[in-house]
C-alpha cells in the first residue's frame, strides 16, 4: 500500500461541490482517503485574472503505482467535466499528486514530487493540514518548514 497526497480544486461552478464530487470519484476509483484537509480559498496563481480557487489536500491509499494512480485521477478529472483550455486557467476541477510515498520520480508526463509545491502557498497550507512532518523527499524538510519558508505573497484563507 502506498501514501499519495493530492491536492483538488478548481474555480468554475459550485466549488464545493465539484470538490465533493472529486473526492467520491477519488474514493470509488483510486483508492481510499485516509485524510483530509480543510478547504481553503485563494487567488488564482499562475494567471491572475479569473475567480478564486477553493483548494483541499488529500491523504490516499493506494494499491496504484504512480503512472496508473495518474491515469485515474485524468479520467475523474474528465467525468467531472474537465476541459484542458490554457495552462493556469479556470477550470472544474484540478487534481495534482504532490508526493508520493518518499518518491522521486521525473517522467515527461509525471514529476513526483509536484515540482512547484514549494512554491505554491496554497498547495502548502493545504498539505501542511493533513502533513506538517511529512518530509518533502528532494528538500529534507518537514512539509511546514516549506511552508514557513514559502516567499509566494498570494493570501491563503480557511473556507467558511
Amino acid at each position: 500500500m502506498n501514501t499519495a497526497f493530492l491536492l483538488i480544486g478548481g474555480n468554475l461552478g459550485d466549488r464545493l461541490e465539484n470538490l465533493s464530487q472529486a473526492r467520491a470519484a477519488i474514493a470509488q476509483h483510486c483508492g481510499t482517503i485516509t485524510t483530509a484537509s480543510a478547504i481553503y480559498e485563494t487567488a488564482a496563481w499562475g494567471l491572475e485574472n479569473q475567480h478564486h480557487f477553493l483548494n483541499q489536500a488529500l491523504a490516499l491509499q493506494t494499491f496504484s503505482k504512480p503512472h496508473t494512480l495518474l491515469q485515474c485521477l485524468l479520467e475523474v478529472e474528465k467525468s467531472l467535466g474537465r476541459v484542458r483550455e490554457k495552462k493556469y486557467g479556470p477550470r472544474l476541477i484540478d487534481i495534482d499528486i504532490l508526493l508520493y510515498d518518499a518518491l522521486v520520480l521525473e517522467t515527461p508526463d509525471l514529476k513526483i514530487p509536484h515540482p512547484e509545491l514549494q512554491n505554491r502557498r496554497f498547495a502548502l497550507t493545504c498539505l501542511a493540514d493533513i502533513a506538517p512532518g511529512v518530509m518533502h523527499p528532494l528538500f529534507q524538510k518537514p512539509i511546514a518548514t516549506l511552508l514557513a519558508e514559502c516567499t509566494d505573497p498570494l493570501a491563503v484563507h480557511k473556507f467558511a
